[in-house]
This record gives C-alpha cells, sequence and structure tokens, in this order.
C-alpha cells in the first residue's frame, strides 16, 4: 500500500487470452461491425462479450462465439461493469455516438468511471481500438495496477505510512 497518493494498490494480472467487451449505440453499430469484420482474427483469440443487439450483429457477422448482455438501456451496460470489477473482463471496446443523447447516459457514465476505477482499457473510437489491438501487449500478460481510492472513500481508515528521518 502507498500512501494517499493512491498511486499504487492491487496489481491484477491480465492473460494473453483477454476478455473483451463490444458496446456500441445505435448510430454506430456499422462502424464497430466494420472494425470488428477488419480484427476478427485478433477478436477470435480472446473471449468476447457484448451487449444486447450489438452481441447477435457480432456474433451472426463474425461467426464468433459471444457472450451476450442485456441491451444497454435495460442493464447491460451495468452487467458490463459488474464484470470488470469481478474481474472477468480486461478490456472494453465502447463505440458510443457523442451527438445524440441516451436515455441510460447515467449507466454510460457509471461504466467508464469503472473503467477508470479498475484501469481498464477502453476504447472509445475506431483509432483508439486500432491502437490498442495492435499493441504487443494484447498477445502477452500484462500486469494491470489499480489505483487504491480507499483513502478517499473512507479516509478515517486510512493509515499514513511511518515518518521517514
Amino acid at each position: 500500500m502507498t500512501g494517499p497518493s493512491g498511486s499504487m494498490g492491487t496489481v491484477r494480472t491480465m492473460s494473453q487470452r483477454k476478455g473483451i467487451a463490444l458496446i456500441a449505440h445505435d448510430n454506430r453499430k456499422a462502424d464497430l461491425l466494420d472494425w470488428a469484420r477488419f480484427n476478427r482474427e485478433i477478436l477470435g483469440q480472446h473471449d468476447l462479450f457484448a451487449t444486447g443487439t450489438t452481441g447477435a450483429l457480432l456474433a451472426d457477422e463474425l461467426g464468433l462465439s459471444i457472450t451476450r448482455f442485456k441491451s444497454g438501456p435495460l442493464g447491460g451496460d451495468q452487467q458490463v461493469g459488474a464484470k470488470i470489477t469481478e474481474g472477468a473482463l480486461d478490456f472494453v471496446i465502447f463505440f458510443w455516438d457523442p451527438l445524440q443523447s441516451q436515455p441510460h447516459d447515467v449507466d454510460v457514465k457509471a461504466l467508464l468511471r469503472i473503467a477508470v476505477v479498475y484501469n481498464i482499457p477502453i476504447a472509445c473510437n475506431r483509432a483508439s481500438a486500432d491502437f490498442m489491438v495492435s499493441s504487443s501487449l494484447m498477445a502477452e500478460t500484462y500486469e494491470r495496477r489499480l489505483v487504491d481510492y480507499g483513502h478517499r472513500i473512507h479516509p478515517d481508515e486510512w493509515q499514513k505510512p511511518p515518518a521517514t528521518g
């Protein structure tokens, strides 16, 4: 454990076979499908998860096994967030629509927050998704460090490190 900066906490190891969530809002589904077709070989080397309709479209188009959650507005984004906290997901590709408000905007924000809290790589557009899946780290184990937010959540329980000097 480190000091109040929270710079280090738990380490979670991602295996070579990553758990990848694929999510797209309606106006971005065609973009995600196009991206997934191009990256089918890489995606086939990992465990895939997707929300609602996106999962059905990807499974039909790619012929890959995809674990499907509910549609985003019906709790799918929250299911993805829960899988992140459980350590079942290592990576999120989320093509969200920045120009249209969603009925479940609070769930989208919560998912993005959980991804940051758990130090999960998250791509929100094709360029960042391309950089992430083409990284040499995709085929390796990777130690993901989690920030210890405990001192911010429970400041009375936080123990300061001993003084030096």
